[in-house]
């Protein structure tokens, strides 16, 4: 049997990062019935808090460490530029034999408007965490697109259009397939990519997404292959 093959209902899932992606994710999974701890630096987070408030017996909060350990399956919410330190403070033994959803894009605004990427042709965000956590298994997926978007994909032409993921582990994939499937995304729009390597291509696609939305002036778009 594989180590995935469980119902995906009433999974414990740590969110790490309180921003607008972390709220709006930690909450669908929430109204789908699973358990979310949000995780941040500090147990007491203002905007970690408010979401317990808000969600009541399935939220809680705490340190990104208490997320992990909490977390049968880990979605990385935080900023890209941050992602691994987060992830450090999580602490390795808390993400090994673990999912890692990761999010996350790696967007340097250190320069101004608009950002650069920290990775980009050689490397990725979701490489430099396989990297870090060999133990772990990264699924790199949704981060091509507005959070609105990720858990309601049928906002947009009757829920027609593309999600991407990449990963190594092809029983993780399947995994986070389910978690997709359930969010409204249809089993023949999920694309698998192939290895954590091919997630360079969906993150270096955040220029031209950042592009779009600067003239459009909304978020409410994304990518549908036509062949």
């Amino acid at each position: 049997m594989s180590r995935f093959e469980k119902s995906t209902i009433m999974l414990k899932i740590a969110v790490l990062g309180t921003g607008t992606v972390g709220d709006t994710v930690g909450s669908k999974l929430i109204e789908l019935g699973h358990s979310v701890m949000m995780g941040s630096r500090t147990a007491n987070n203002e905007k970690a808090l408010a979401f317990v408030s808000k969600h009541k017996e399935r939220a809680s909060a705490g340190t990104f460490k208490d997320a992990a350990n909490y977390g049968e399956m880990i979605f990385n919410c935080t900023s890209g530029a941050g992602s691994l330190a987060a992830l450090e403070m999580a602490g390795a033994e808390n993400l090994n034999r673990k999912v890692i959803v990761d999010i996350a894009n790696s967007l340097d605004f250190s320069n101004g408007m608009p950002p650069s990427l920290l990775y980009c042709n050689t490397s990725s965000l979701g490489e430099e965490i396989q990297k870090a956590y060999p133990m772990a298994m990264v699924v790199k997926t949704l981060n091509t697109m507005w959070c609105g978007v990720m858990v309601n994909p049928e906002m947009i032409n009757d829920g027609d259009h593309n999600v991407f993921m990449s990963g190594n582990d092809g029983d993780a994939k399947n995994h986070v397939k389910e978690i997709l499937k359930s969010f409204g995304w249809k089993e023949s729009n999920i694309i698998d990519l192939g290895d954590i390597k091919t997630a360079r291509g969906t993150e270096m696609y955040l220029p031209l997404w950042l592009s779009i939305y600067g003239s459009e002036k909304m978020g409410a778009f994304n990518i549908k292959v036509i062949k």
